[in-house]
């Protein structure tokens, strides 16, 4: 059977047996039963990332969890990566970066932000995604609908390129988010209290004042909301430019 149309059916048998389950309950039985060492966690390690990294790490610690490291992260945003894996525990974190020659051939001088976000983003995150999960039938991520834009109206559970999609929490409001973090004690970006109500890559975020907005101050003044991440599914094996190889960070 074609493995696109094996994932959307499978996505929507997903979405009949799971409509309705709590989020936690859901992300238990997504690592443990329906996808056991075929799914993996994508993470920008922004502001609300540590969420639902730390509801995972309830379920199983050694979950892979996916950080790409675009050589454009915030200082602050590694640093709180780190303090995220020790406080959490987390066993299984890869690192993704693009390869030396990619980028040495499509972005020599670290300047394609400035005149092609979208080629950047490509190159430094969309495609080093697609080569690094050909071990995994699932992703899961912590989209919400309260970010709004094209995430207001994402399902759940949906399918991509042979690919399943997961957003345990996207029904979350920003009051249970915050609920969350307070109960469970989560450390926060450390780039929240310098007005940064989203965090991406130092060149393409800014502080932002709108309250309303949770991704204020992303592509500002670009008609830009995704860096494309979400919307990439399975590519064929055996590209010409591999990328360098997941490094995995132990906890400490």
């Amino acid at each position: 059977m074609d493995l696109d149309l094996k994932a959307r059916q499978r996505a929507a048998s997903l979405n009949r047996q799971y409509q309705g389950v709590d989020s936690e309950e859901f992300l238990r039985a997504l690592i443990e039963d329906e996808f056991p060492g075929k799914v993996a966690i994508v993470s920008s390690f922004g502001t609300e990332s540590a969420l639902l990294l730390a509801l995972a790490a309830r379920v199983n610690r050694d979950v892979p969890i996916i950080f790409l490291d675009t050589g454009h992260h915030f200082p602050e945003t590694l640093a709180y990566r780190d303090v995220v894996q020790r406080r959490l525990g987390l066993t299984n974190l890869r690192t993704i970066k693009a390869a030396a020659s990619a980028l040495a051939d499509r972005d020599p001088d670290a300047a394609l932000w400035q005149f092609d976000t979208d080629a950047c983003c490509s190159l430094r995150k969309v495609e080093p995604l697609q080569d690094a999960i050909h071990e995994f039938d699932a992703l899961i991520s912590g989209r919400k609908h309260s970010h709004g834009a094209l995430r207001s109206f994402m399902p759940r559970i949906e399918a991509v390129d042979g690919l399943i999609k997961l957003d345990p929490i996207a029904d979350w409001s920003p009051e249970r988010v915050e609920e969350a973090y307070e109960a469970l004690d989560l450390p926060r970006h450390p780039l929240i209290s310098r007005g940064y109500r989203s965090v991406g890559c130092r060149p393409c975020t800014a502080p932002a004042s709108d309250a309303l907005d949770p991704r204020a101050g992303r592509w500002v003044g670009q008609n830009k909301t995704e860096c494309g991440i979400h919307r990439a599914g399975r590519v064929e094996q055996g590209r010409s430019d591999p990328i360098e190889r997941p490094a995995l960070h132990a906890a400490s």
